[in-house]
Parts: structure tokens; C-alpha cells; sequence
């Protein structure tokens, strides 16, 4: 039934490439013969790990020969569960197989890379769960049907993952799909066995693996044995995911090759924030002293001098230079990020357990005013260094009432405008994937237009979901 219904779309969208050729044919597109070829003998790999890629400290290690990992080459159209067995170094926190999911099309070997988002972790409340929302997504690991439609939050999760969405249309819907879960709570970029005691001392102590990095790069080694290299590639995901699409764009990048490589990164910041600097100047440096020293991130040859080493203009005093290294290094890419200024969540996460303000404030609507105004200082240092980079643009709307302002791509990519310059938040995607020049740069002063809209029904339905 499903290679039924996969001929008949190829079939569909082969006539319509040969009608028209020059509005339909973009780099890394089959032809519409070899798309049919594809159906009866899937591609293969064309660029596949090598033997020196297997060395070093981050390597790109391959499952047994001999072990299935669940992933069919000519189940075309259909979301695949992928187990990344221990012998690839992918882990979950709680100790359990890591797993991707792939949707795999005939007729491109373009591939969005898909990072989810969900949190973070540095303690046993946050790690095992108990923290709830504030916690870290998936703290028992990522089950077989994931992507069904009894799972939304994923399945469902953005425009850009979604075949046929009711709301908005993005090229990257043609395009192959790998959506990787987050189960580690370390932003895809942790490399530490952690021991976290419960302060309660009813539970024994929780083993946790910060195991991010280690488990990108088990990704990439599958995506490079069983995938064509991409003719376009796109790294994107929200909140943590956005972090971690920016944070592992270079080896990814490097790795898999893609003639044209794309970055947004959505709702997941690094701010520009000097290692010693005054908290009161920069919100976020008590928040980014701690995971450095929680997730291993500067253990000698770990995850920090790793990326370094690919990024020479990198300096881990100050981790926010990672947006003109990247700029500098991939000059032909485009490269974006975007955040809402009224965001309440991940800005919760930077600075609510880090200030002793936010904590003592007297009661909820004197603590989002210190969040929004630590945020508001981080991000206006963002959007201003963002401006001076020609081909990394940053876009950041007010507000919109779904999610607690965060990820402004998840959903629908609707009530994302920047008023002031009349821009949508699909102009902005538009700029990145499909544009020349310099990646559009947009920012809007305040809230109030945003405020004013009408009741979303759909967005308080996805709030509940949420909740």
C-alpha cells in the first residue's frame, strides 16, 4: 500500500517537473526517470564514513554490519524508527538505546536535519523529571512509535516536518526528513556521566548521561552510510533544538558536505557572554558557568575544544563569537536565528535558579518582569551583533500566545510579523532558504500589536496540550 500511494505522488510530481522544469528544479533534485528508478533501487550512500573518520576523540562510529537498525531504503513516505545501537556511542540520559526517525523521499537528496527541543537538565529534580515542564524532555527515553499521530508534539511538531501542512507551505516538506529526539538534557552539545543525588534521599542516586555530543555524531555517521550526500541541507529545531542545530552546524556541515548548507536556529541562543563576566551585565554567564562544569563541556579534548578546533575564530571566553565564526567560515551558507523578546521560557531556564532577584521577587508578575528584562538585555546584544553579519541574520518578533512565547516556528509560522518593517516570520524563512544578498535582519519594538489579536483557538488548544 505505501509503494502504491509513493508511484502515484512521484508519478504526479514527475509530470508537473517535466511540464515546467525551471520553476521546479533545484539542486540536489532527481530527475523525474531516475526518481522513477529510485522506487524500484533506492540510492545509496555516496559519501560514507572513512576509515580516518573513525579516529580522534569525537569519531564517527557505525553499527554492526550484522544488527538491523530498523530502516528500510525504499519505504519511501513514512516515518522509520532507526535504533543507533552502543557500538555508534548514542546513548539516552537514563541509560537506554538512542533512536532517529527518518522520512525519506525518491526524488531529492535534499535532507532537513531536525533537532528537537524540550528543556534542559543539571540535578536530580530536573534529570529524572520531577521538575515537569522545567525539566529535561524524554528522562525515560524515546519509544518505538514516536512519530505516530498519538504523539503531535512531534509528529506534528513545525511546518518544516510536516508533509502536508494545513497552515504554511516550505520547500523543506519535498525534502528527505530526520527528526533526532532530545533525551539528554545537555542542548546536543554534552559529553559526561553525571550522579545526581535525590535531595530526598527516597531514591537511589540517578546515573545520567549527558551523552549529546557523542549522539549527534552517531547521527551523522548513519545519515552518511545510508543517505545520498545533500544537494541542500537544513539544520534547524526550536528551544533546545535550536541550540543544538547551532551548536553542531560545523561537523555537521563538514561532515555530510551539502553543496548548499542552511542554519535556523529557533528559540535557542547562545548569547554573547563573557566567561567572567559581571551578571548584572550578562544575565546569562551564571547559567553558562554552571552547565560548562554540569555537562563536561570543558573536560581537556571534550565538547568545547572540539568545536574549537573546526572554528579557529571560536573563543570559548566568550561563546556567543560562535555566530561570526560560523558567519566567517561558511560564507555561503545562509544562516538565521529567531526568538520572540517576550519569551518565558527558555529565558526561565537561563536565568530563574541563577538570580537571587528573580527568586525573591514578591510575586509572579514582578519575577517575568526580571526574566523579560535580563532576556531583553541578552537579546538586544544578539540582534546587534547578528547586524554587522551579512549572510547570519537574526529575526525577533514581541510575542505570541502560544508556548509561552517560545519558538516561533513550531505550529503554524503565523503571528510571528514584525509590524514596523511589515514583515512575516515566513519572509524571514523565505530570506534564508530561498533569498541573495544579506539574510533579512528584523526586530520589533513592543508588544502591544501583538497583544491585540484575537483569541487564537488553536494556539489555547496547543497550550492545553502542553500544560
Amino acid at each position: 500500500m505505501a509503494n502504491t500511494r509513493s508511484v502515484a505522488v512521484v508519478l504526479l510530481g514527475g509530470a508537473i517537473a517535466l511540464a515546467s522544469p525551471p520553476l521546479l528544479a533545484e539542486e540536489g533534485d532527481y530527475g523525474f526517470f531516475q526518481t522513477l528508478r529510485n522506487l524500484v533501487s533506492p540510492p545509496r550512500a555516496n559519501n560514507p564514513v572513512q576509515p580516518a573518520q573513525r579516529q580522534g576523540q569525537y569519531p564517527l562510529l557505525s553499527k554492526d554490519a550484522a544488527k538491523s537498525d530498523g530502516f528500510s531504503p525504499g519505504a519511501y513516505y513514512q516515518w522509520q524508527t532507526v535504533q543507533l545501537p552502543a557500538e555508534t556511542g548514542a546513548v539516552c540520559g537514563d541509560g537506554s538505546p538512542y533512536k532517529i526517525f527518518v522520512n525519506r523521499v525518491p526524488n531529492t537528496t535534499n535532507t532537513i536535519i531536525y533537532m528537537e527541543g524540550g528543556g534542559a537538565c543539571w540535578d536530580y529534580a530536573s534529570c529524572s523529571g520531577q521538575s515537569g515542564i522545567r525539566g529535561a524532555r524524554n528522562p525515560n527515553g524515546i519509544p518505538d512509535d514516536y512519530m505516530s499521530l498519538l504523539n503531535p508534539g512531534a509528529s506534528l511538531v513545525s511546518p518544516f516536518v510536516t508533509r502536508v501542512s494545513p497552515f504554511d507551505a516550505v520547500k523543506t516538506q519535498n525534502w528527505n526528513m530526520v527528526y533526532v529526539p532530545y533525551c539528554t538534557g545537555d542542548i546536543y552539545g554534552g559529553d559526561k556521566v553525571a550522579v545526581y543525588n535525590d535531595p530526598s534521599n527516597q531514591a537511589p542516586p540517578l546515573v545520567w548521561h549527558h551523552n549529546g555530543l557523542r549522539n549527534s555524531r552517531a547521527v551523522v555517521a548513519w545519515l552518511k552510510d545510508n543517505l545520498p550526500r545533500p544537494g541542500q541541507m537544513l539544520s534547524t529545531g526550536c528551544s533546545a533544538g535550536g541550540a543544538g542545530s547551532l551548536i553542531s552546524y560545523d561537523p555537521l556541515r563538514r561532515d555530510l558536505a551539502p553543496t548548499r548548507g542552511f542554519l535556523i536556529d529557533d528559540s535557542g541562543p547562545i548569547f554573547p557572554t563573557p566567561r567572567n563576566g559581571d551578571p548584572a551585565q550578562y544575565p546569562s554567564q551564571p547559567l553558562m558557568a554552571h552547565i560548562r562544569g554540569a555537562w563536561g563541556l570543558d573536560a581537556p579534548n571534550g565538547p568545547l575544544a572540539y568545536l574549537a578546533s573546526g572554528l579557529p575564530q571560536l573563543d570559548l571566553n566568550e561563546l556567543g563569537s560562535l555566530y561570526p565564526a560560523l558567519a566567517n567560515k561558511h560564507s555561503g551558507d545562509r544562516l538565521g536565528a529567531t526568538h520572540f523578546w517576550q519569551d518565558l521560557n527558555y529565558s526561565s531556564y537561563s536565568y530563574e535558579r541563577f538570580h537571587d532577584d528573580i527568586q525573591a521577587a514578591p510575586d509572579q508578575a514582578a519575577k517575568e518582569a526580571l526574566i523579560h528584562s535580563k532576556w531583553g538585555a541578552d537579546t538586544q546584544r544578539l540582534s546587534a551583533r547578528l547586524n554587522t553579519l551579512d549572510n547570519f541574520g537574526g529575526y525577533f518578533p514581541q510575542y505570541r500566545a502560544l508556548n509561552e512565547s517560545h519558538c516561533t516556528t513550531i505550529v503554524d509560522f503565523k503571528n510571528g510579523d514584525v509590524q514596523a518593517q511589515n514583515l512575516q516570520l515566513k519572509q524571514f524563512i523565505d530570506s534564508v532558504l530561498d533569498g541573495n544578498g544579506k539574510v533579512v535582519d528584523a526586530s520589533e519594538a513592543n508588544d502591544q500589536a501583538d497583544r491585540a489579536k484575537p483569541f487564537n483557538l488553536l494556539y489555547w488548544l496547543v497550550d492545553q496540550l502542553l500544560g
